[in-house]
């Protein structure tokens, strides 16, 4: 995948991940509804890299609040920009009616794109927590091709006590879990890289910010990872000249 620059006098791409919107968390939600508003339009491109929501159930769940996202990115895409989408570990049920709603294009869970002359491999980050065995178990079977359609198959009032009841699990482990554990394996990274022949990645899940230097194979090398939004509304800027992660202000009115 290769962009296409913009008219801007500096084009540039944005990255978020890990917004984890909810209808309970309206300060979130109108800090993306303002970031699309007011930032997105001038980008060449826009990347969602995963959890998007704090949980998705399904694309029949319509309702004003996710309807209402659909609409912003619809607007987003209207205006423009190219829209792309990552699953996550929180919303990897999203399908292609939502996307269509929405207006963007769902990619791979990992895949390489031309970011300005630089080949860059993308991913939400999950896979690269390797220390976590019974999380990991736990998403080969969601990314197989049969629990999705069982899920989705059942009615929406067991779907949201299925999701409530799993939230509830996986906030009682991670408690338990060392941050090591948590966070990604430095191995898994190196030999994720090299299978995708890239000097560049990044990702988010770990809601760790931060712009880590590593060597490859001799070669210095790059791993981006985003920030959560409830914590640090982390946005990540790129254009062929500069890297910027920071931090859009969370506080609301």
């Amino acid at each position: 995948m290769t962009l296409t620059p913009s008219n801007s006098p500096t084009p540039f791409t944005y990255f978020i991940s890990d917004l984890h919107l909810s209808a309970a968390r309206d300060d979130i939600n109108q800090c993306f509804f303002e970031f699309l508003r007011e930032k997105a339009p001038q980008a060449d491109a826009l990347y969602v890299l995963g959890d998007l929501f704090e949980v998705w159930i399904g694309d029949d769940d319509q309702n004003s609040f996710t309807l209402s996202i659909a609409k912003a990115f619809s607007t987003l895409r209207q205006s423009g920009v190219p829209i792309y989408f990552i699953h996550g570990n929180r919303d990897f049920l999203i399908r292609q009616r939502f996307a269509t709603q929405a207006g963007f294009k769902i990619l791979p869970e990992q895949v390489v794109i031309d970011l300005y002359g630089e080949p860059t491999l993308i991913m939400h980050g999950d896979e690269l927590c390797t220390m976590d065995i019974e999380y990991q178990a736990f998403r080969k079977k969601a990314r197989s091709w049969w629990w999705p359609r069982i899920m989705l198959s059942l009615p929406l009032s067991t779907r949201r006590k299925l999701a409530s009841k799993g939230r509830a699990t996986s906030k009682q482990k991670q408690s338990k879990l060392s941050a090591e554990i948590m966070d990604v394996t430095s191995q898994e990274v190196i030999t994720c890289m090299q299978k995708f022949a890239v000097k560049k990645l990044i990702h988010g899940h770990t809601h760790r910010p931060a712009i880590h230097r590593l060597e490859i194979d001799g070669q210095p090398a790059q791993r981006i990872v985003l920030g959560d939004w409830y914590d640090q509304g982390s946005v990540l800027k790129v254009s062929e000249e500069h890297t910027t992660l920071s931090s859009l202000n969370l506080q609301s009115d």
